[in-house]
């Protein structure tokens, strides 16, 4: 099978393990939950991203660098936990954290074990629980402020869709693997990655817009769940499901066409902490990624000391107070 891939271009996948547990309905179902959440009105042109590009990509990417095909696996399913409307759901349920997004790594074991996956990597003679253990896969996950498969690919996509990165290719020409590691080989690529991250994390993941957005698909998807509209099961299924189970009450139930409104983007709102309704955290991201400096591998914090400053700061969650005008 071959993809064209917007970071890394025309990629062919063959091993069977991954076609198959692609082609599964558990995988597919990620075509249809938005990477962002419910991006489409408040990001318009620059919201075509799903949680399959991305989980797709992940794989390619350690592909790319030849990591073990069981490498490629984990990266492959590293996000199938996703709910509808991906990190909303740690806003809606209290189950995960909006400083942490954590909900869906909570769950992901429970929900691989409960699908289809493991029957398929029994057919190929993979053992799950090798798979589902994070510590076997380092290139593909690390604890911030590291680099990891995830973190390269969400950030190079999501720059690419948001036009602020034209020419992703520079950041994996200067990209190694060693020992385990991702490493910069130079500390101006690493630098200008770092920055490209921190400029993503302000902008767009964890800015005000998104923020809002949280609030917005959060607020409605509880107050349909307290209208029994939907239930939890379906916060499980896809954007597109929940959105048409809700969709039939709209004109019936004022309450829930102003918070539609609201999440829809088409009500002004506010950031100020002495006029507001809510309170709003958010996870906040920011790397310091190693790279060989002087015949050394170092962090971009140990080379520049303001990005030390930089990460301490940007490591805690993003606070805002928001106000829709009605």
């Amino acid at each position: 099978m071959k993809f064209k891939d917007r970071v890394y271009g025309e990629v062919e996948i063959s091993e069977p393990v991954l076609l198959e547990i692609i082609n599964s309905s558990t995988f597919q179902r990620l075509k249809d939950i938005d990477q962002y959440g419910y991006s489409g009105p408040f990001f318009q042109e620059h919201h075509q991203l799903s949680r399959f590009e991305h989980s797709v990509g992940v794989c390619l990417l350690l592909k790319k660098y030849s990591a073990p095909i069981e490498e490629q696996i984990a990266g492959l399913i590293h996000d199938v936990s996703h709910s509808a409307f991906s990190h909303v759901i740690d806003y809606v349920l209290n189950v995960g954290s909006e400083k942490t997004h954590d909900h869906q790594d909570n769950i992901f074991e429970d929900f691989v074990r409960k699908s289809e996956i493991p029957a398929i990597l029994s057919k190929y003679n993979f053992d799950l629980n090798y798979i589902l253990d994070d510590k076997n896969f380092p290139l593909k996950e690390n604890d911030l402020p590291d680099l990891c498969a995830d973190r390269i690919d969400y950030s190079l996509r999501d720059a690419c869709v948001f036009g602020e990165l034209k020419n992703p290719e520079y950041f994996l020409d200067n990209l190694v693997t060693e020992e385990q590691k991702w490493i910069f080989k130079n500390f101006e690529s690493a630098k200008k990655h770092a920055e490209l991250f921190n400029k993503l994390n302000n902008k767009y993941w964890a800015g005000l817009v998104s923020n809002v957005m949280f609030k917005g698909v959060s607020d409605y998807l509880k107050y349909s769940l307290s209208k029994n509209y939907i239930s939890k099961t379906d916060l499980y299924t896809t954007d597109k499901i929940v959105l048409a189970k809700v969709e039939p009450f709209h004109g019936k139930d004022k309450h829930l066409q102003l918070l539609f409104d609201r999440m829809s983007n088409k009500i002004p709102f506010k950031d100020d902490s002495k006029d507001f309704e809510r309170e709003v955290f958010c996870k906040s991201r920011v790397v310091d990624p190693l790279c060989k400096h002087n015949g050394e591998i170092k962090r971009v914090s140990e080379i520049d000391a303001s990005w030390g400053k930089i990460l301490e700061e940007e490591s805690k969650p993003k606070h805002y107070f928001i106000k829709f005008e009605r």
